[in-house]
């Protein structure tokens, strides 16, 4: 395999000559499919196409280069991956298609034989997209480079000079996981945990506080391991301490986090961090321990429980919010019953259902009691409806409330409504009197009526 660094072409000179030839830069379009990570990837990549003269257009335009981001959580995941690349050929029949992440990382030979797809990287090489498009116009073929993640335990430190948005931004702050939870495939498409180094993370928080962010999301595949393989007493904690000391940042978030993240005293200590914000997004599952045991998860349904009623105890308008699998092999209607009794008990703020999803290679895959597919959808069903009924109740609970907002995007076309979030992570929509730009402010708003999946709000001054 040819050394990345032993090019063979000048990278700046082929696009120079390609303005040359029709006026204009390369265009490139990016799919980001799956979690804050590949988010995050994605605003990376897209800053080094940048870097070498490219102009970043949206998916759905014409572009000369489509950038795919991939997941395969789920088989669904993979079908909105296979979705994206057939789209991106109908767009531009002669685009070089580049397909990345986890999808190209579990599967490179079914994705390399997908009819248009140029160049399949996996999820450790993705700093170097830029240079393999530009050498499938040099040599004529396609271009298969996955590497073998679980021998790889270094951080691909993907740096962001220049976020495209300006509201809030995710940090990467760890990749991998050491888990295996017999449902998922994630480990064998990330590898090991590996983190980034706590110099470079408050470095980058400091640059995102330069350039006027709010909030920053530190993201990662297994955020709980945060420290577990670098030198020196590092954990998530710390990392979130040294965070909470740069001036300028207003709010820290934090992804889906592991429930035995929170041992003694962890919850006493994040309680004092002025900018974390009060969301936290605790990995459950299923609400039955025989399932939970299944899924090789390592943690019980009274465990969690304690940590849910720690968490709300100690810190002031705490917003709980999780995942669930349903129709888990041998996921009984007993067993079905538990958790929704579970779930309906501790009363968690928002609840994403996923029906279980068959994945190659994994210990669940191969196991006995297969849910049929109908009742999964039933199981998901009646689970979805519950959610609805304590998102509301949560909502109502602070109706009449004053709270910050931070505001991000405009959802109609005259300005008129922004949207945005409270710390807690309520979803807010304002309707402006005037013609105001909200977007990017952090700005104090009543909670005046719930609808469906978020809460009116009115300004209570304007700007």
């Amino acid at each position: 395999m040819n050394s990345i660094n032993e090019k063979k072409f000048d990278l700046t000179l082929d696009n120079k000559e390609f303005f040359n030839a029709y006026g204009r830069n390369k265009k490139v379009g990016m799919s980001t499919l799956g979690c804050r990570v590949n988010q995050y990837e994605t605003e990376a990549m897209a800053e080094k196409f940048i870097q070498e003269g490219y102009d970043i257009v949206n998916f759905e335009d014409y572009a000369d280069v489509y950038v795919v981001n991939t997941c395969t959580v789920t088989n669904m995941g993979d079908k909105k991956s296979r979705q994206m690349i057939h789209r991106a050929r109908k767009k531009n029949n002669s685009a070089v298609i580049a397909v990345v992440g986890c999808y190209s990382q579990i599967a490179p030979d079914k994705v390399s034989e997908i009819e248009g797809v140029d160049v399949v990287l996996g999820t450790r090489n993705k700093g170097d997209v830029v240079y393999w498009v530009s050498r499938v116009s040099y040599e004529g073929k396609k271009i298969v480079r996955v590497n073998d993640v679980l021998k790889n335990k270094t951080f691909e430190d993907l740096k962001i000079d220049e976020y495209q948005k300006r509201t809030r931004a995710f940090l990467k702050i760890q990749d991998g996981c050491n888990r295996f939870c017999s449902y998922c495939a994630i480990p064998f498409a990330r590898g090991a945990v590996c983190s980034k180094s706590p110099d470079k993370i408050i470095e980058e928080v400091e640059k995102l506080s330069h350039n006027n962010f709010k909030e920053i999301i530190l993201s990662g595949i297994h955020i709980a391991s945060y420290g577990t393989d670098i030198d020196g007493d590092w954990n998530l904690l710390r990392i979130l301490q040294e965070i909470d000391k740069v001036k300028g940042i207003d709010r820290v978030r934090i992804g889906s986090i592991d429930p035995q993240f929170f041992t003694e005293g962890v919850i006493e200590k994040m309680s004092k961090l002025e900018k974390l914000c009060p969301h936290f997004h605790l990995s459950l599952q299923s609400g039955c321990d025989e399932t939970l045991k299944r899924m090789n998860r390592r943690y019980t349904t009274s465990e969690y429980e304690k940590i849910v009623y720690e968490i709300r105890s100690a810190i002031e308008n705490a917003s709980i919010t999780t995942d669930i699998i349903v129709g888990f092999p041998g996921e009984t209607e007993e067993e079905f019953n538990k958790t929704y009794d579970f779930l309906n008990r501790i009363a968690l703020s928002k609840m994403h259902v996923f029906k279980y999803s068959r994945r190659s290679g994994t210990k669940a895959a191969d196991m006995p009691g297969q849910v049929d597919g109908k009742i999964k959808d039933e199981r998901s069903s009646k689970i979805l409806e519950l959610d609805k009924k304590l998102e509301k109740k949560f909502m109502n609970k602070f109706l009449g409330y004053n709270m910050d907002v931070l505001y991000e995007q405009e959802i109609d076309n005259d300005g008129t409504y922004f949207e945005g979030y409270t710390p807690n992570y309520i979803k807010v929509v304002t309707r402006c009197e005037k013609a105001l730009d909200l977007e990017g402010k952090i700005l104090c708003t009543q909670l005046e009526s719930t609808k469906d999946g978020y809460i009116e709000g009115k300004l209570k001054k304007f700007i």
